[in-house]
């Protein structure tokens, strides 16, 4: 077996040839390594040791190497590409950031590059998801807004087209995804709200196609049955909705209902135009009317500190979401990885 040396940047630059584009041979001839070990250390195959892909990423970043994806779709049918699909979202706040960037982040290092593909309003739902499988511009798939029967899921399932989901489905026992247990937080919501002797509340939540507005409103009626609060569901937009259009729906419910004294809002965005509608009525967020959600990254205390507001940790999903779709490329045979982030009470 060869064994690996340290090399430092400016040797690893002074091996290049002048002009030299650097290539598989290029990476061989400066690590002292054969192609196909070299070839393999970027494919991050399992048979070839840490210390040598730490040497052959270190040299390959070093040079600039950039691998020809023809030549790698050539020798392996792969692309060494995963997509992220969107769904759409009006106004793109911490959740989906903190999503891309903790994938982006996992993937870091591999041989796997992230693109990422939002909805677009109004486009079919499959389309993206047929083109993908149908020319092979991906091998995996990841994928959030999730339905309990998701057509996207049914068709990746039926072609054996590796994919994970955020969010579960009604066939989350066959497939990777990672989920948070919308139904706990809510009740976790529900309670501290009765605590503070809230009576009727009034809820902003998802599309109703979506896997967790369904759980979230589980998690509120059984609650509301057992702690004897008054629930009251928004009609018209939803927690995906604009923030403008939010803010018109709360706005005209508080109006036409006034005895509503807290707000659970399925998203930062609605729990801000929650919040805005409320102050515009005179209302004072955390003494008439409490307003309560989750949010990904840590800022809705500074918009108004009065919020009550539990955490998602969107970025362990991120991660999670990365390993899971490149162990279902990678070893299809494995038992899909699977997690629900069961929250802690922590809102306040």
């Amino acid at each position: 077996m060869q064994r690996t040396r340290v090399m430092d940047i400016s040797e690893i630059k002074a091996g290049l040839e002048p002009g030299e584009k650097p290539t598989l041979k290029t990476l061989s001839r400066l690590s002292g390594l054969a192609v196909a070990t070299v070839s393999r250390a970027l494919s991050d195959a399992p048979d070839i040791s840490e210390d040598t892909k730490v040497l052959v990423r270190r040299i390959a970043d070093a040079v600039g190497y950039v691998p020809n994806r023809a030549g790698v779709r050539l020798r392996t049918g792969r692309t060494n590409v995963i997509a992220l699909l969107l769904g759409h979202e009006p106004d793109m706040m911490s959740h989906t950031a903190q999503l891309i960037t903790s994938i982006s982040e996992t993937l870091y290092g591999t041989p796997y590059h992230l693109i990422v593909m939002p909805k677009i309003p109004g486009e079919e739902t499959m389309k993206r998801v047929r083109y993908i499988v149908e020319t092979g511009s991906a091998d995996g798939i990841i994928m959030n807004q999730t339905q309990a029967d998701d057509t996207r899921v049914a068709y990746l399932m039926k072609k054996g087209f590796p994919f994970a989901t955020h969010g579960m489905t009604k066939w989350a026992g066959s497939h990777p995804y990672f989920d948070f247990d919308n139904t706990t937080f809510v009740r976790h919501a529900m309670e501290v709200l009765h605590q503070r002797g809230r009576k009727n509340v009034y809820l902003v939540l998802p599309p109703q196609e979506q896997n967790y507005s369904g759980n979230m409103r589980v998690g509120a009626e059984e609650a509301a049955e057992k702690l004897g609060l008054h629930l009251l569901f928004n009609s018209g937009a939803t927690s995906d909705s604009a923030i403008g259009e939010i803010q018109t729906m709360v706005l005209d419910t508080l109006q036409k209902h006034p005895e509503i004294d807290a707000i659970l809002g399925g998203s930062p965005p609605a729990l801000m135009a929650a919040t805005s509608a409320a102050e515009t009525l005179g209302r004072t967020v955390g003494k008439d009317i409490d307003i309560v959600g989750k949010e990904a990254i840590r800022f809705l205390k500074q918009f108004r500190p009065s919020l009550l507001v539990g955490h998602e940790d969107v970025k362990r999903a991120g991660r999670f979401l990365a390993k899971a779709v490149v162990q279902a490329i990678r070893e299809p045979d494995k038992p899909p990885m699977q997690e629900l982030d069961v929250p802690e009470n922590d809102i306040e």
